[in-house]
């Protein structure tokens, strides 16, 4: 990987989501552009992507996107009836951790990667509060590709809010936003092309989660 990859001396100011109840910080900007393909390019030769399936009211569903997890070996997570257990970190990931540290000022011990192939994948609106996730989770969420309308609800006022999630962009979920707020990516009749997002977290391997 090149020494100035993750170069960011040019990104745009943070912009702090007025949302009740949340913490929500976007980072436009916060790769380049050529930066962000370049890595995007990389990702897609060296995660283990595949599709699952997970278990919807009671029902097997393969998920409307492939998607890797990868991280440190005690990083197992639990979602919807699927248990993950973590694939090695890779070069790119590993060095997209240390500087999403930095700019975090949080630890990440996992990652999640959701390979949108086209307008028809999607990601249902869900909250990231699994147990193993702890209290107040911080999420940094890297987007390489495509821009795709990034949605959070409110779990009690139903109030909605958008952002476009841009090409090289950061969003920094944290506090009690997963407590508060749902989140997803809704599928579009649009040709649009295909968008990597990667969502860092850390997860507490001394709490098991209730969806194992």
């Amino acid at each position: 990987m090149q020494p100035d990859l993750f170069d960011n001396s040019s990104a745009v100011q943070p912009q702090i989501l007025p949302l009740p109840d949340a913490d929500v910080t976007y980072y436009p900007g916060w790769l380049s552009a050529d930066q962000a393909s370049v890595i995007k390019q990389q990702l897609e030769g060296e995660l283990d992507w595949h599709q699952d399936t997970i278990k919807i009211y009671g029902k097997l569903v393969k998920i409307p996107r492939l998607q890797a997890w990868h991280g440190d070996p005690d990083a197992q997570y639990s979602y919807s009836g699927l248990s993950m257990t973590p694939a090695p970190w890779t070069t790119t990931l590993s060095d997209l951790r240390q500087q999403l540290a930095k700019q975090c000022q949080a630890a990440f011990n996992s990652v999640l990667a959701n390979w949108y192939r086209h307008g028809q994948d999607s990601m249902g609106m869900h909250a990231d509060d699994e147990p193993e996730l702890g209290k107040h989770p911080v999420i940094a969420s890297v987007t390489l590709g495509q821009a795709r309308p990034f949605v959070l609800m409110h779990k009690q006022s139903k109030s909605k809010s958008k952002v476009m999630l841009e090409h090289g962009s950061l969003l920094v979920m944290k506090g009690t936003t997963q407590q508060f707020y749902q989140h997803g990516i809704a599928k579009t009749a649009r040709q649009i092309d295909d968008r990597i997002n990667l969502t860092y977290r850390y997860i507490h391997s001394s709490i098991k989660s209730n969806n194992a």
